[in-house]
């Protein structure tokens, strides 16, 4: 006996928004803590959509670290999770314990 189900698909925003930048942790741990800066490759207010039909694929310019970290939830909104994320600012936020960025991840209502 085949059981049928249908799979949810909902497109996932992804808005940056905020960046921090661990000085403090750079300095007293860092090699070259000079050479360290905020992280540059996100914008605060920058936002990517993530397709309902391709959950798993990571956004075009997205962070491929940051990305490798928050995948797991952005699939499982556009399969029919929870309706928003904010992730926690922890220091494995992104991989980066000195520069860690903050994403909101909210699930796309459809138009009915």
């Amino acid at each position: 006996m085949s059981q049928n189900f249908a799979i949810e698909q909902h497109p996932v925003r992804i808005t940056v928004l905020k960046k921090h930048f661990h000085g403090d942790f750079v300095a007293a741990y860092a090699a070259n803590p000079d050479l360290w800066t905020e992280c540059k490759h996100f914008a605060i207010g920058q936002q990517f959509e993530v397709s309902g039909d391709a959950p798993w694929a990571m956004p075009e310019g997205f962070c491929g670290w940051a990305w490798a970290d928050i995948q797991k939830l952005v699939y499982g909104m556009a399969r029919g999770g929870q309706e928003m994320f904010v992730t926690v600012d922890r220091i494995d936020c992104c991989t980066d314990g000195y520069r860690p960025v903050i994403f909101l991840l909210e699930k796309v209502k459809r138009e009915t």
